[in-house]
């Protein structure tokens, strides 16, 4: 969101403020809903390894979890119509797609992150949705072509913190019949997946300034590299807990090389 506001030369405080409530409340709502759904559909178990969850663990009860996940989106909800009113009706469309997304996610008949989809709808999500997204809130009527290609990396690094955490979970999934991308293409093909994007990630920021779509400062997420080595590593060798640090590191990537990359085009 940060990399889109950037992206653009039409700062508006409460626009910026408004987009931020909104990608926060879909955030927290998708994983609570997350939460609710694996839990009370039994994917999460006492075998799982990773950061403990609400309902599985019997830390609170499913009903109050789903109603922080509705409480969450209602809240996006809000903010996201304010946004609406002010921009366009384009808006509503969106939003109406990012809420369905985050209950589809893990609930629903056919849970979409169940069909090996998840990565599709994080890219999207995080990538053009957020950082598109918001370059037209603070616009108002057009999107610059550097948020567009900016979305690119955003999403693909996001796309990374999902695989890794699929990695780990391949086991616990795979016997509860959660048919996640990792899980049909397997354990190796995951790992060389994951490296992959994270190759695209980078490339995609200097092809970007290659062709003129992203000014020459956009390079500092470059500066981000160096740091890529420990989660590589770990996702390359890492099995059962080692993975959850790998998962950290991954997100800690994606945050330092969204923060310079905000950095680089705000100095364009």
């Amino acid at each position: 969101m940060a990399v889109g506001a950037a992206s653009s030369t039409h700062l508006g405080a409460w626009r910026t403020a408004a987009a931020a409530v909104t990608a926060l409340g879909l955030q927290v709502g998708v994983n609570y809903a997350n939460d609710y759904f694996d839990g009370v559909r039994g994917v999460d178990t006492a075998a799982r390894v990773g950061p403990t969850r609400l309902v599985a663990s019997g830390l609170a009860s499913p009903r109050a979890v789903a109603t922080a996940a509705a409480l969450a989106v209602a809240v996006a909800a809000v903010a996201g119509i304010a946004l609406a009113v002010a921009v366009g009706p384009v808006l509503l469309l969106v939003g109406a797609a990012a809420v369905l997304a985050t209950f589809l996610y893990s609930g629903g008949p056919r849970p979409y992150a169940a069909a090996g989809l998840g990565e599709v709808a994080v890219f999207a999500f995080f990538g053009p949705v957020a950082t598109a997204g918001t370059a037209l809130v603070e616009t108002g009527h057009g999107i610059p072509a550097a948020a567009w290609w900016a979305s690119i990396p955003c999403g693909l690094l996001a796309v990374d913190v999902l695989l890794v955490n699929n990695l780990r979970d391949i086991p616990t999934d795979a016997a509860t019949g959660k048919r996640t991308l990792a899980v049909r293409i397997g354990d190796p093909a995951s790992r060389r997946l994951y490296a992959v994007v994270l190759a695209a990630a980078y490339a995609s920021v200097a092809a970007g300034v290659a062709v003129r779509a992203l000014p020459v400062p956009a390079l500092l997420a470059l500066l981000a590299l160096p740091l890529a080595r420990g989660p590589l590593t770990v996702v390359a060798r890492g099995r059962g807990r080692e993975l959850v640090a790998g998962l950290i590191a991954t997100t800690r990537l994606h945050l330092v090389t969204g923060v310079l990359l905000t950095a680089g085009l705000a100095l364009r």
